[in-house]
């Protein structure tokens, strides 16, 4: 059950609001067609607009009545309508050329907007199936620059193909290491775990280390994502040979440890010992 609301006020994300009686009213406060539609307790789907239902089965992502409004109500729309586009959109249909036109005249907004907002869009945006359209789209609006300077999305469609051919389940750190950029993981404010991915990412890709070695020190999932963006770069396939050296490498086990050297070495002598058979 919900209580209809129409707007009186507006000021960013937060809004003054009261409470209606009329459907209309509270479905023009939503941000996409797709998102004014309700439905009664026997599952009757009403569309109060009349736009809804038809931009639903078509799989078209439009804001409702006036672009420029809607984003101007909350710039946080801006991310949401790419993110609903990558998740939802018919890909061979294309972008709304008014909400396009409406993003790239209001990208300014995006800087008002705190990092952990932009940071779930962002994240949510990149783990849908095929974000690469979507992304691109955010780069000819300039929306991409404004969060992400010096990302660059070139990259971004070779992993997902990637990912896909391997059957990898989407990978939005992943594909945030294929963006780059400037200060990413504080300008998205990424929680530990992601940011700590991201780095290692980084780290591995600005190194010749084999995949052997990047599986066994940090894991299959990093070095699976290090094989992925080495093979985008180039443009090259990875072979299922590969695969399996990472899945053995993963769960290898030095077979020593400190006290199979000791008392011989102790201290610091034992550490750099251990290090060095290893």
């Amino acid at each position: 059950m919900t209580t209809f609301r129409r707007d009186v006020a507006t000021y960013g994300r937060h809004a003054e609001v009261s409470y209606s009686t009329d459907i209309v009213e509270d479905a023009r406060r939503r941000d996409f067609t797709m998102n004014a539609l309700y439905a009664t307790a026997r599952g009757v789907v009403i569309d109060p607009l009349g736009t809804g239902v038809v931009d639903c089965l078509a799989r078209r992502i439009r804001f409702i009545e006036d672009a420029a409004t809607r984003i101007e109500e909350d710039y946080l729309r801006i991310l949401r309508y790419f993110r609903f586009h990558a998740w939802y959109a018919d890909p061979q249909a294309g972008f709304d050329a008014d909400a396009l036109d409406a993003i790239a005249s209001h990208i300014g907004g995006l800087e008002t907007l705190s990092a952990e907002r932009v940071g779930g869009e962002v994240m949510r945006l990149l783990a849908a199936p095929d974000p690469a359209r979507a992304v691109a789209a955010m780069r000819q609006t300039g929306c991409l620059a404004c969060i992400l300077p010096g990302s660059d999305d070139r990259f971004l469609g070779p992993v997902v193909h990637l990912e896909d051919r391997l059957g990898q389940t989407p990978d939005a750190v992943l594909r945030l290491a294929a963006l780059g950029g400037d200060e990413t993981a504080d300008r998205l404010r990424l929680n530990r775990k992601d940011r700590r991915h991201l780095e290692l990412l980084r780290d591995v890709i600005g190194r010749d280390a084999s995949l052997s070695e990047i599986a066994y020190r940090h894991g299959a999932r990093v070095a699976r994502g290090a094989a992925i963006l080495r093979a985008a770069a180039v443009g090259a396939c990875i072979c299922s040979d590969e695969l399996k050296i990472i899945e053995t490498a993963s769960v290898a086990r030095f077979p020593m440890s400190a006290a199979d050297l000791m008392p011989a070495y102790s201290g610091r002598a034992l550490g750099k010992k251990l290090a060095a058979l290893e």
